[in-house]
């Protein structure tokens, strides 16, 4: 009886360590088809290659990848224009109003191929997973909905709620009539 007390200890203890998955590579040929985005005739919103279904959306749900996206957030200094959500030389994050639409979809064509008045387009300097994991990064700092993966915490002084606790739903006043529902009222 008590040897079997401690395998079923042993059991529960064993099943509670799976460690979340960690791909550090992904296949030539999945990178390539995650590079197929459809994108609308006007360049905002679309939809993702069913690929990034397949995998289960990892770029949104998954802390390995979004702690990578907000590494490439860092090095590749997208704090210079938009700082950490808040805006500045390029639009926030925070607002409740995203020019290109909030899709992750979006997010990706914007980092990939740049867009006008100033966002520079990313395509010869990242590859197609460091894409997503930076769009996947940029949309928790625009989350409405807090979320259970996060990247990791940062050692500065804390300027703003952490990326899983749904900071813009905390900064944004949807006001009384929203006049585009999906993205909050226009600024």
């Amino acid at each position: 009886m008590k040897a079997s007390g401690i395998l079923l200890t042993l059991m529960v203890i064993l099943s509670g360590c799976q460690r979340e998955e960690r791909e550090l590579r992904l296949d030539p040929p999945v990178a390539a088809a995650l590079d197929q985005v459809a994108l609308m005739p006007n360049g905002i919103s679309g939809a993702p290659p069913q690929v990034y279904f397949a995998l289960g959306q990892p770029y949104e749900a998954n802390a390995y990848a979004l702690s990578e996206g907000k590494r490439l957030y860092s090095w590749f200094g997208c704090a210079e224009c938009h700082g950490k959500g808040e805006g500045g030389v390029g639009p926030a994050f925070l607002d409740g109003w995203w020019l290109y639409g909030p899709e992750a979809v979006s997010i990706f064509a914007s980092i990939r191929d740049g867009r006008p008045h100033g966002m520079p387009a990313y395509r010869d300097k990242l590859t197609t997973e460091q894409t997503w994991q930076l769009a996947g990064y940029v949309r928790t700092i625009g989350a409405y909905s807090a979320r259970t993966a996060a990247p990791g915490r940062d050692d500065a002084k804390q300027t703003r709620p952490a990326e899983n606790r749904s900071p813009a739903a905390i900064l944004f006043d949807e006001g009384p009539t929203p006049l585009h529902p999906d993205q909050g009222p226009e600024p």
